[in-house]
């Protein structure tokens, strides 16, 4: 019937009205009309008794206004839902048991829809009350438990806000009394935060001044001081333990050696004073046997006499020889062994300059390097099956980095990769990881984002990379990058996922560089 002209549904309707034998009414004629056109067929709606129903309404609060405007809107829009929605809402905003404007005042909406959430503004108030304290009890740890007085007055209104029937009028002074000792409360945490790290810093910096020889361990300082400098995330102070559980095991290594040596140099001084006080012992009784040699060699009369005196003296001479001999060989070898225990040291500090800047970053970008990457996978991996969230993992791969360095030299294409580390980390959220993946390679992961926003992330630091040059003399250079995103997919090893953000970057690069490919 839908098809048919409005006279003709006006006919028909005239028609069932004889048919059915129905008084020729205004209502029965646009009932039987709505009927055979396939109108929905509502009631009369009483606009005007309603305008001056919603006259009559007292608006006391800034709720009771709103829901009286949506109201007005209902009925000129003929609504009886939106009618019935604006009057159950303002509802919620009567006082009950308060005085006026206890309840609602300065709010909005307390609650959005009464009626479909199928309970009256009273328990709608005890449930406001109780979501209060529950806010307020998980923000207790963050505020310490060294305020005796702050932690009892802080029971006493969660209680409070807990209990049925609780007056909201009460409940309001409550927290405003509460909030005045509040602030002083997160005061006095912000500045202990802020005093631990300045000590933590003061700690760091004279360890590293009292140790001016040892450039490993003053390079460490330098990033412990520049890892814990705000703003602090947990990501940044599990970096700083990190760092500091491993300054502290190349100082036990360092100490360990260097003890050895000073054993093994007093252990050899020990002898040499030894052998020294002997070959002086040896020295003296070979004086004083050629002083008695001598003296028996005056008093002899015959050859025969002084044979057995030049035989005995002889073989002092040849014992004391002997001797000496041996202690030159033993002091010469305890001189090679100081020697190579003084290389030993050398190598020991070169090496803990290497191992210090090779630990877990790239020494020349900062970034992290292979071995910090897989860390940092594993720490990632394990928050995102621990919490259900998701891990976007991003490889990059500047373009045309060979041309670069043929053309403009290797440390122009060192200053490149330097460049790309910079503006990665300016553009980067704080719990976003660079890592050098190897030669014109990075990897950056982006926790708690999805592929899409993974690659639009990449995308921003393209275009962040295209307002940034960086000279070459007196040669401005661009460099762009090609990259490939991959989200990890549940139960898939972190290097797998890795492997397919490679692939991605890749086809980046053959559809033309300067591009982002999600996996």
């Amino acid at each position: 019937m839908a098809d048919k002209k409005p006279f003709e549904i006006a006919r028909e309707t005239l028609k069932q009205l004889t048919a059915r034998k129905l008084v020729p009414t205004p209502a029965n004629y646009l009932s039987i009309y709505n009927e055979i056109a396939g109108i929905p067929h509502v009631p009369h709606f009483p606009a005007d008794i309603l305008r001056d129903i919603a006259q009559s309404l007292p608006v006391k609060t800034p709720g009771q206004q709103k829901q009286k405007g949506l109201l007005d809107y209902s009925i000129d829009r003929l609504s009886w839902d939106g009618v019935k929605s604006a009057l159950m809402a303002y509802g919620g905003f009567v006082p009950v048991n308060a005085p006026e404007g206890a309840v609602g005042g300065g709010v909005a909406s307390p609650v959005a829809d009464p009626v479909a959430n199928g309970v009256a503004p009273a328990a709608l108030t005890t449930d406001f009350l109780a979501q209060i304290g529950k806010l307020i009890e998980y923000a207790q740890p963050a505020l310490g438990n060294d305020d005796v007085r702050f932690n009892e007055q802080t029971d006493t209104l969660v209680k409070a806000l807990r209990q049925p029937g609780t007056d909201v009028a009460i409940a309001k002074l409550m927290l405003v009394n509460y909030s005045h000792r509040l602030s002083f409360a997160a005061e006095d945490q912000a500045e202990v935060r802020a005093t631990l790290l300045k000590l933590l810093h003061l700690v760091f910096e004279n360890i590293g001044e009292l140790s001016l020889e040892e450039q490993w361990l003053k390079g460490q300082m330098d990033a412990l001081m520049e890892a814990s400098t705000p703003p602090l995330t947990l990501r940044r102070l599990d970096d700083v333990e990190r760092r500091l559980k491993d300054v502290i095991f190349k100082q036990k290594d360092a100490k360990a050696r260097t003890l050895q040596a000073q054993n093994e140099m007093r252990s050899m001084l020990a002898t040499f004073v030894e052998r020294l006080s002997q070959m002086t012992q040896s020295t003296g009784n070979f004086q004083q046997k050629l002083e008695e040699s001598a003296k028996l060699i005056e008093q002899a009369k015959s050859i025969a006499e002084i044979a057995p005196v030049l035989k005995d003296v002889v073989g002092t001479t040849r014992a004391l020889a002997q001797e000496s001999q041996a202690s030159r060989e033993q002091l010469q070898n305890m001189r090679e062994r100081a020697t190579e225990t003084d290389a030993q040291l050398a190598r020991l500090n070169q090496e803990l300059d290497r191992v210090s800047s090779q630990a877990r970053h790239d020494p020349l970008t900062g970034a992290l390097n292979r071995k910090g990457l897989d860390e940092a996978l594993n720490r990632e991996v394990s928050n995102v099956r621990r919490k259900d969230v998701p891990l976007s993992v991003a490889l990059l791969d500047i373009d045309n980095f060979k041309k670069l360095n043929d053309t403009m030299g290797h440390a122009t294409g060192d200053i490149a990769l330097t460049h790309l580390a910079t503006v990665a980390r300016e553009c980067m959220r704080p719990q976003d990881t660079l890592a050098r993946y190897g030669g014109e390679e990075f990897v950056i992961l982006l926790p708690d984002t999805p592929l899409d926003k993974g690659i639009d992330a990449m995308t921003r630091l393209q275009r962040e990379l295209t307002k940034k040059f960086f000279l070459a003399g007196t040669e401005k250079v661009l460099i762009t990058f090609s990259a490939g995103v991959a989200q990890l997919a549940a139960n898939e090893e972190p290097s797998d996922a890795i492997k397919r953000a490679d692939q991605a970057m890749y086809l980046a690069k053959r559809a033309g560089k300067n591009r982002v490919l999600g996996a």
